[in-house]
């Protein structure tokens, strides 16, 4: 256990470097990036769903492989956390153990993705057409708690929140 594990909430811990805020924030910043990207994409796709209309420069197909690129990609961003991330972490952080918000979060993603990735696969083979109502139901269904997990996961990695659990040489080890 580090000296900054046993910090209580109210404790106050000592002004930090710019160098040593930096090293804190590295999580948090590279997890930040990737979020964005998914807000990016997710933007892309609920809007023409609110719309009704695709963007202009998109065919049906490149919006369709948009949507099942995006499942892709968090499915693969998730278990990467699962697997190499979040149990480093949960040593230290309640917040990353299975039992709690930010695993729990997943599973409800994944599920909504589930159906979104579905419903796309169909499209996408011919089986049913694409319809922009019924795919911003699917969207609605997941969509709360995906912002809110993109929100609350890089919370926790904010340097704030990371020098209450680990070291500055500790943090620098950390995966990611």
């Amino acid at each position: 256990m580090t000296q900054f594990a046993a910090a209580s909430e109210t404790e106050a811990l000592p002004a930090l470097s710019r160098q040593d805020r930096d090293t804190y924030a590295r999580m948090g910043e590279t997890m930040q990036l990737f979020h964005n990207s998914f807000r990016n994409t997710w933007n892309i796709l609920y809007s023409a769903c609110s719309s009704g209309r695709r963007p202009a420069n998109m065919s049906i197909r490149q919006y369709i492989n948009t949507g099942t690129e995006f499942c892709h990609h968090i499915h693969m961003h998730h278990s990467i956390e699962e697997q190499h991330i979040f149990p480093v972490l949960a040593q230290r952080m309640p917040a990353f153990r299975k039992e709690l918000e930010l695993l729990t979060q997943h599973k409800e993603i994944h599920k909504g993705m589930d159906k979104l990735e579905a419903y796309l696969e169909e499209c996408k083979a011919g089986k049913r057409d694409l319809q922009m109502g019924e795919l911003k139901h699917i969207m609605d269904g997941f969509g709360t708690v995906l912002w809110a997990h993109l929100s609350d996961e890089v919370a926790q990695l904010s340097p704030e929140n990371m020098r209450k659990y680990w070291s500055i040489e500790e943090v620098k080890r950390l995966p990611m």
